[in-house]
């Protein structure tokens, strides 16, 4: 009845772990719901009387299929204001999200014998994506003691004849690793020596940066790239308005010319209420944005060091987005209170869940175990009572 193509992957793990927690909150349970990659910030005021105006003025009907004009000239400005990359309106792309994005672009460049690098640890729709569109994911392991980046010589040697894409996140879902100007150069370099490889930078956590980090974008550090580079990013991490479902991506006309094509034959246009929504929130005042990233560093200030105080927990310090990814081998091989040992990272975060109400995701479902993401998209309180769970169950556990 199915197609074979519905083999090749499966559904969102984060998606369903949320799903999970809120079937288990809705039967009565008290969970704490630490899943999903959403900021807990409201949309703003101006962006909220933005989309009212676009109500009252009938601005409802479809749009062009890459999105309304005004709001892709925004998205030029907003590339030339922060990236201090030049793009024309017809080299934009808007979508359903940024997520619509990379999967247009992937289903128009990619196929059976194509190969996708992907560095691990990765966000859980990379790899399906690809799979789904016959290429095969060449997942590229970049431990903890790499900082979870991607070295110049591990994308060397990598590459091969067959290689289409690299994908590039930076700030990282999920360890939160935040690539330097001078990392960024290593890598463009290797991709300078390999013109038929592209490289796909999915931008969408840019604003969340801590320490004082100046994000860059490959592009920006090697414009020679401009032919074949997509850079991708939306409103939904920068300004909370992930319900929206506004991205947008940048590159060479013959590419968002393909991608348009697809577009027009799937969703027709994104939401016109939604782009108004979006271009309020691209040209109007930004300093909200900066407050909210203080904020997330204060939780992230909080939240590495309580975790690593719980025994057979290991918290890396992340340098951007608002995940923790946490190494949880110490906790494998334990047994719990009624006597099952816990193998796995998936087992440990479902322990978490039935246990003392935390649900997470485990670290599988990003490429690399033992690991569970904790988003610290909450409140501080929330946050704090997250951890004294978490601390509950873990010492709970005996060898």
């Amino acid at each position: 009845m199915f197609a074979a193509r519905m083999n090749r992957f499966g559904e969102s793990a984060s998606i369903r772990a949320a799903q999970l927690a809120r079937q288990l909150a809705a039967g009565g349970r008290d969970i704490i719901l630490l899943t999903t990659g959403e900021p807990d910030f409201p949309t703003a005021e101006h962006v909220k009387v933005a989309t009212m105006s676009a109500l009252n003025f009938e601005q409802t009907k479809y749009t062009g299929v890459t999105g309304t004009l005004e709001l892709r000239q925004a998205i030029c400005r907003k590339f030339k204001r922060d990236n201090q990359l030049d793009f024309a309106e017809d080299e934009i792309i808007v979508s359903a999200g940024a997520k619509q994005v990379i999967f247009n672009a992937l289903m128009a460049t990619v196929e059976d014998g194509h190969e996708v690098i992907v560095p691990a640890p990765c966000w859980v729709s990379y790899i399906d994506m690809v799979r789904l569109f016959g290429a095969k994911p060449v997942v590229i392991n970049c431990g903890q003691a790499q900082n979870f980046k991607l070295t110049p010589d591990q994308l060397e040697r990598s590459i091969t004849d067959r290689t289409r894409w690299v994908m590039l996140n930076s700030p990282c879902n999920p360890s939160g690793a935040t690539y330097s100007q001078t990392e960024l150069q290593g890598l463009t370099d290797v991709l300078m020596r390999h013109a038929h490889v592209w490289v796909l930078a999915d931008d969408i956590y840019e604003a969340i940066v801590y320490d004082g980090i100046e994000f860059s974008t490959p592009l920006q550090i090697e414009p020679r790239l401009r032919e074949r580079a997509l850079t991708v990013n939306g409103v939904s991490k920068t300004y909370a308005m992930t319900g929206w479902r506004i991205g947008y991506g940048a590159g060479p006309r013959e590419l968002i010319g393909a991608m348009s094509k697809l577009q027009s034959q799937s969703i027709t246009s994104p939401s016109s209420v939604s782009q108004a929504a979006a271009l309020a929130a691209l040209t109007g005042d930004q300093e909200y944005v900066t407050q909210r990233t203080r904020e997330f560093q204060s939780r992230r200030d909080f939240i590495v060091p309580a975790l690593n105080a719980i025994p057979g927990l290991s918290c890396h310090m992340p340098q951007g987005a608002f995940y923790v990814y946490v190494g949880c081998g110490g906790i494998l091989g334990k047994k719990t209170p009624t006597g099952k040992k816990i193998l796995t990272d998936e087992e440990f975060a479902l322990y978490l869940l039935e246990s003392v109400g935390v649900a997470l995701v485990h670290g599988a479902a990003f490429g690399m175990s033992p690991y569970v993401r904790i988003s610290f998209a909450a409140h501080m309180e929330v946050l704090k009572d997250a951890c004294a769970r978490i601390g509950k169950a873990c010492r709970a556990l005996r060898e």
